[in-house]
């Protein structure tokens, strides 16, 4: 005799938790994948930097 589909049992629900972790989690593998392909593709310029600095800020107090 077959079943009819009402008599099916659906799949248990996910608790809400552990649908948060893995979200938590994908976010955090993207987060961590962009700082990796930062990392790895992006070289940065050196240049020289000159700060004039105050002769007042020199002597001592």
């Amino acid at each position: 005799m077959a079943r009819a589909p009402s008599d099916c049992e659906s799949p248990p629900d996910v608790p809400t938790l552990f649908r948060f972790l893995a979200f938590i989690a994908l976010v955090a593998g993207l987060i961590f994948g962009g700082m990796i392909a930062l990392v790895t593709f992006v070289q940065p310029v050196q240049r020289e930097m000159i700060e004039i600095v105050p002769p007042a800020k020199l002597q001592p107090k």
